[in-house]
């Protein structure tokens, strides 16, 4: 019985010694956090390409929107009870071709639009790791973690605002990204 206890202690006296180095480790390592997506959106660079990005969608639309107002007038013409059953038949087959075509279309707009999405993301995800990076050598940070948000990764549960760098970040990025 003595022997257990023994070991016990050891084991306590392990555990104890580990907690106190991770203490001190922790002590000496800084982390910070930082909001990727307030980053986008309030720096200069950013908002001139959010714009880009929503000028590009309502071309877009505005196309599309002009497509379904040709397809509401033919869907109208096909309706019409005084054509002759030859001009129905004509009108059906323009409004089935058409209706591919709008369809096709719209599926062209999207996958164009989020390319674009994806392409202005992964180019402002460089410009924001190059300005977190030169926020955190100048002040001593080990690491800097992206909060997320709730349409993204959550990924810093709760985070003390001392460590919060999204502005210093955002001002760094205008700086390199003028």
């Amino acid at each position: 019985m003595k022997g257990r206890n023994g070991g016990m202690a050891v084991v306590l006296v392990a555990v104890a010694a580990w907690f106190a180095q991770s203490a001190e480790a922790a002590d000496r390592i800084k982390v910070g956090m930082m909001d990727q997506q307030q980053v986008i959106e309030r720096t200069v660079a950013g908002k001139r390409a959010l714009e880009e990005l929503k000028s590009y969608s309502l071309t877009r639309q505005k196309i599309i929107d002009s497509d379904d107002q040709e397809l509401k007038q033919l869907e109208k013409d096909v309706q019409d009870q005084a054509l002759s059953e030859e001009v129905r038949k004509e009108k059906q087959d323009q409004f089935r071709t058409k209706l591919e075509a709008y369809q096709r279309r719209i599926q062209d707009f999207n996958r164009e639009v989020q390319e674009k999405q994806r392409a202005m993301v992964a180019e402002y995800a460089q410009k924001i790791r190059a300005a977190a990076e030169a926020v955190a050598q100048k002040e001593g940070y080990a690491a800097v973690l992206d909060r997320g948000s709730e349409s993204t990764v959550k990924i810093v549960i709760y985070g003390h605002p001392s460590v919060d760098l999204t502005e210093q970040i955002i001002k760094e990025f205008d700086r390199q990204n003028k």
